[in-house]
């Protein structure tokens, strides 16, 4: 019957999980296995950390503890783990990151000097990227096309339960680290279960109005999944598999697929994690200097005196999440209105989001940044004060998160500075001017195209 590994990356969940599937194929014993890769594990912030340490945790109770756990390159800890259980395949979901690949093709070749398999099955993807191709064969730029194609191409069903499997052991796991100080930041529940409950609570109370709510911080109606289809608690192919056709259901279609043509475009553009997508942009003139470094302290802090904005940014400090609209709203204000580097918020979301994907996150501040997949997009200057007005009318998403402004009733909590006597007590007044900075952010591109 043998005995397997299963390597496990972002599928911490025991059912729809091809991988695990195969693994325990012929009734074979598994060894389920994480990796605490250095590479990864040091770059992540402590939101990420802590959920991560967590999920796992909750992944060893549903094995009835026999995760097993090493640190180390994986390069060389596969290769051990296979050759003390006398393993002959290692068996994981491909990974299409630019590291992930990378690493797993090492690993591959590592395995094969042992007579060890790497058996790739699955992907945290619907549809694995790079599978959605034009009809010349070459791969989508712009997401609407990509969606159509991405929905015509089809995803396979939940996989099968695999049953009772054995799991096999090795006598020298070791214990997984203390999780990092967060401080006051309080995270969602981890785990398969607590992804599950979350995906059904969310499908019987918000499923059907989400085309019309989500964009409404104010209601908190979105689904909040992004942190469990990023550790694969459960696999956007199982969501798909119970939407319908009404209204809500499609709109919530298109946001998995999002998901699905960001990862597409890193894959076959792996420099775009780092590097502009549009190259031409990159001569783009960004303040630097004593008085930007300023202007992005108190973006990162939530204190630039526009209430929509620094509302989103203390929602990341308290949280590790940000309401998807709002993401967009502080990603414009910092490039567009305080004139820096789109790279440099890129990183402090990285550094604080517990849901940070190097795909999404990387990719959605390119699309705000003008930088990216969108076919017109440096013109796109959301006004801050509107947005507000717009998707948090009433000004409940503001006052949840910024206290000294929760004795300002209604929508003019969105100006402050135009109250009797301005800002209250402890809010700080605007640090620049929206409408002149809006006529900048457009004379510099126009100065980059002569």
């Amino acid at each position: 019957m043998g005995v397997r590994v299963w390597w496990m990356r972002r599928d911490l969940r025991l059912a729809d999980n091809p991988a695990l599937r195969a693994a325990a194929r012929d009734d074979a014993s598994v060894l389920p296995l994480f990796v605490l890769d250095p590479a990864l594990w040091g770059p992540a912030g402590a939101p990420r950390q802590a959920y991560l340490l967590r999920s796992l945790r909750a992944l060893d109770d549903d094995l009835g503890g026999a995760l097993h756990v090493r640190r180390g390159d994986p390069v060389a800890v596969l290769p051990a783990a296979a050759a003390l259980l006398g393993a002959d395949e290692v068996h994981v979901a491909a990974d299409h990151g630019p590291y992930g690949a990378g690493r797993d093709a090492a690993v591959e070749q590592a395995l094969d000097g042992h007579d060890v398999a790497l058996v790739r099955t699955g992907s945290p993807y619907a549809v694995a990227p790079g599978r959605v191709r034009k009809g010349d064969g070459t791969p989508y730029r712009v997401y609407t096309p990509f969606y159509r194609a991405w929905g015509a191409h089809g995803w396979r069903p939940p996989a099968a339960g695999t049953g009772r499997v054995r799991w096999a052991g090795l006598d020298d796991t070791e214990a997984l680290p203390a999780e990092p100080d967060l401080g006051t930041v309080v995270l969602p529940p981890a785990g398969e279960r607590a992804a599950t409950e979350r995906w059904l609570a969310f499908a019987e109370a918000d499923l059907d109005g989400y085309a019309s709510d989500r964009d409404r911080p104010d209601r908190d109606r979105t689904s909040r999944l992004s942190v469990h289809l990023k550790y694969g608690e459960l696999h956007p192919r199982t969501l798909l598999a119970e939407l319908g056709d009404r209204p809500g259901h499609e709109a919530f279609r298109r946001e998995l697929a999002w998901r699905e043509f960001y990862a597409d475009v890193l894959h076959h553009q792996p420099g775009s994690a780092r590097a502009y997508l549009q190259p031409r942009l990159a001569a783009m003139e960004h303040d630097t200097g004593a008085l930007a470094a300023q202007r992005l302290a108190a973006w990162q802090a939530g204190r630039t005196g526009y209430p929509f904005v620094d509302a989103g940014m203390r929602q990341l400090l308290a949280e590790g999440w940000v309401h998807n609209r709002v993401r967009m709203v502080v990603a414009s204000f910092l490039v567009k209105d305080l004139h820096l580097e789109w790279t440099l918020g890129a990183h402090w979301f990285l550094r604080h989001l517990v849901d940070g994907d190097l795909a999404s996150n990387q990719h959605g501040w390119q699309w705000v940044a003008g930088t990216g997949t969108d076919a017109a997009p440096y013109h796109r200057v959301f006004n801050p004060v509107g947005q507000g007005l717009r998707f948090d009318p009433d000004g409940d998403y503001v006052r949840r998160y910024l206290p000294e402004l929760r004795g300002v009733p209604g929508p003019g909590v969105h100006e402050p500075w135009a109250l009797r006597g301005g800002p209250p007590a402890g809010y700080p007044d605007r640090i620049v001017d929206h409408s002149v900075e809006r006529t900048e952010a457009l004379r510099r591109y126009q100065q980059l195209r002569r």
